[in-house]
């Protein structure tokens, strides 16, 4: 038990800026050992926006509380998957051979594509739970924040089983994290973190995560075709394009249901 912790507080460490480092004993071999308490991280992530977004919708607009909510994740992950989707525009955007991607994709500076696509995605994030407001309740929105960001966490984990890692292994910090894939029970204990939450859903609304599981295939053939697997960059634009299919998944079904074209 105390090294399942050591391994979930790893992940914390790695993916937030939440202090951690007084609590146990940090090895490179954690880091590995953690990937299946991603989509727990985003348990955590998740849990600070619906709070957020539930507390301060009482006493200011719906608007300014999705704002707020958006911000206090960009500073509780210090913009960690942003920069990461950031990172995959400039890349994918400016590179058209793999060497010249992977070392767009290691360069700190930020080219065109990336504000675009950084802006672009905070953009529709926003957008996307504007109108949900809308169509859900107050607690269901909540709810939803906190089943997006972990599910899309489960995503980038998906990502990792599914292609090999192909950056400078012996430069990067992510060294530990891509030597090997994770086992079944390894995964298992991700899946759980991931969808638990999905289980206080109407079933209807499951539907809702196939259009991020078909995203994620086709990012995995995008990052296959261009660059031959993923990188920690790739891992990060995942979580933010899934998170945004979650909130799209959910209003194409309401939208569906609405007008009477799916019958329940």
């Amino acid at each position: 038990m105390a090294r399942q912790l050591a391994y979930l507080l790893t992940a914390i460490q790695f993916f937030t800026r939440i202090p951690t480092g007084q609590w146990f004993n940090y090895q490179p071999v954690y880091l590995q050992k953690s990937a299946r308490y991603f989509p727990w991280v985003g348990l955590i992530v998740g849990l600070t926006a619906a709070a957020t977004f539930y507390y301060l919708q009482l006493v200011v607009t719906s608007s300014l509380a999705i704002a707020c909510s958006m911000l206090v994740t960009i500073i509780l992950t210090g913009a960690f998957h942003e920069d990461g989707w950031a990172d995959v525009c400039d890349a994918f955007g400016g590179g058209w051979t793999k060497e010249k991607i992977l070392t767009i994709m290691k360069d700190s500076r930020l080219g065109t594509y990336g504000p675009i696509g950084l802006i672009a995605m905070l953009g529709i994030k926003y957008l996307l739970l504007q109108e949900l407001v809308v169509y859900l309740t107050v607690n269901e929105v909540a709810l939803l924040m906190l089943g997006a960001h972990a599910y899309s966490r489960l995503m980038a984990v998906m990502m990792m089983q599914l292609l090999p890692y192909v950056a400078d292994i012996d430069a990067s910090k992510s060294k530990p994290l891509a030597n090997q894939r994770l086992q079944w029970y390894e995964v298992l204990i991700a899946c759980i973190g991931g969808v638990g939450v999905w289980y206080f859903f109407e079933p209807i609304w499951w539907l809702a995560l196939t259009l991020s599981v078909l995203l994620l295939l086709y990012l995995a053939w995008y990052f296959k075709k261009w660059i031959g697997g993923y990188t920690g960059d790739c891992l990060g634009a995942t979580q933010q394009v899934t998170e945004v299919c979650c909130y799209s998944g959910f209003i194409i079904i309401w939208k569906f249901i609405l007008f009477g074209i799916l019958p329940l």
